[in-house]
């Protein structure tokens, strides 16, 4: 992709699971048209899919009838993944923090740490209606895109 193209895509899913997939493919296909290596690749999708099954979880409470709104951006070394939700919305400060010890063995609870820990950063906020927003962005570094960017 050269330095100067930006793509794009913008999806409004019905708030079920079987959507993830749908967000999944559109992501890898974008991140192979501008480039990315498989491992960038994984990281992205694997913090899309923590930020959408949350949406569909928590935010929309899995009812289909609620949509998930998903944006991505890329430009240049640098993707923005935009996941909203319909949903009342949430306190960061009341999500319990996964590595403490209290936490370590529950089978859920760790989709924001992953997001942080595969994104550049993470930032939570809320729609007028009351949804929330998580925008992630990862920088990548020269060297991770593929060869055949460089050709």
């Amino acid at each position: 992709m050269p330095p100067d193209a930006i793509l794009t895509a913008h999806l409004v899913l019905s708030s079920r699971f079987a959507n993830i997939e749908v967000a999944e493919r559109t992501l890898v296909d974008l991140a192979d048209q501008a480039g990315f290596s498989g491992d960038d690749s994984y990281w992205l999708v694997t913090a899309m899919r923590e930020a959408a099954a949350n949406a569909i979880r928590h935010g929309n409470r899995q009812d289909p009838g609620l949509e998930v709104v998903i944006d991505y951006r890329f430009s240049g070394d640098e993707i923005v993944i935009r996941i909203e939700d319909q949903g009342d919305g949430f306190d960061l400060g009341d999500v319990p923090d996964p590595t403490d010890p209290g936490y370590l063995l529950r089978p859920s609870g760790r989709g924001i740490f992953y997001m942080r820990q595969f994104m550049t950063s993470v930032e939570f906020s809320r729609t007028p209606g009351g949804g929330t927003v998580v925008e992630m962005t990862r920088r990548l570094e020269p060297e991770t895109r593929s060869a055949t960017d460089e050709e």
